[in-house]
């Protein structure tokens, strides 16, 4: 159902802030090594602040894990199955007593 999602492992859900430190040092080398090559004379600087600026823009978004994710999605699963169960439980009942 998921399977186009990234395999990041930040999902932008349920609220709480779990950032791994590995993304940030993967995005900012990413940038620094993409950058033209008088840029790259800097590229220590340069790595360091991304890092910093992806920290603090990630840092305010509502990110979890893709663990932490998969985990509610299960959750949500077995929510819906007892709802399910519950619901057809109801009927049954409801179609007795009016008999």
């Amino acid at each position: 159902m998921f399977s186009t999602l990234p395999r990041y492992p930040l999902l932008h859900t349920l609220g709480a802030q779990m950032l791994d430190p590995k993304l940030f040092d993967d995005l900012s080398r990413r940038i620094a090594d993409n950058m033209p090559s008088g840029f790259q004379t800097l590229q220590g600087d340069l790595q360091r602040n991304l890092r910093v600026g992806l920290e603090a823009a990630l840092g305010r978004l509502n990110l979890v894990t893709r663990e932490e994710f998969e985990i509610q999605q299960a959750v949500l699963l077995r929510t819906r199955e007892k709802l399910r169960s519950l619901e057809d439980r109801l009927a049954a009942l409801e179609a007795a007593a009016g008999q």
